[in-house]
């Protein structure tokens, strides 16, 4: 696990309105990442709203939408799972470098919460689900709160 040395991020959310854009892929693995997203932004005051797409791929663009119709920050999540073919590390590239370019297009924060993992047993120990080591939900959510506040902060 990649847990080690994270940091505590203080997450204050008020006056901040934030969008959870979450794939519908796997569903456990998707619920688990959305209630820690949405346990750190509700307990940070923030204003949230969950938009729920077919899949990782749908991510960019609808971050996107939600960063150009107001919101402060978007959490991404989604799950991508490796299979027998290309198609995982296609999925994957696109979605995070469109994560990448939706940040840095609107010049808003994208929390990224997309698990790229090579089976479904490294989800749920990422997932935030009773007995997981990690919560990536809640650490998409933090990033994302705390990204926002600095930016906020170098506004003239």
């Amino acid at each position: 696990m990649s847990g080690a040395g994270a940091p505590e991020i203080a997450t204050d959310g008020t006056g901040l309105k934030v969008t959870i854009v979450a794939g519908s892929w796997h569903e456990e693995i998707s619920e688990g990442l959305l209630s820690g997203a949405r346990r750190v932004l509700t307990e940070s005051g923030a204003e949230v709203t969950e938009i729920r797409v077919p899949g990782s791929f749908e991510l960019p663009v609808v971050s996107k939408a939600a960063l150009d119709a107001g919101a402060d920050a978007v959490v991404a999540l989604g799950v991508i799972i490796r299979g027998g073919t290309p198609h995982f590390e296609y999925v994957s590239s696109a979605a995070t470098d469109g994560l990448t370019r939706v940040a840095l297009d609107t010049g808003k924060p994208v929390g990224f919460g997309l698990l790229t993992l090579d089976d479904e047993q490294q989800g749920i120990d990422r997932a935030g689900l009773p007995g997981s080591k990690e919560d990536k939900g809640a650490e998409a959510a933090e990033a994302a709160l705390a990204t926002a506040r600095i930016i906020r902060s170098l506004a003239p």
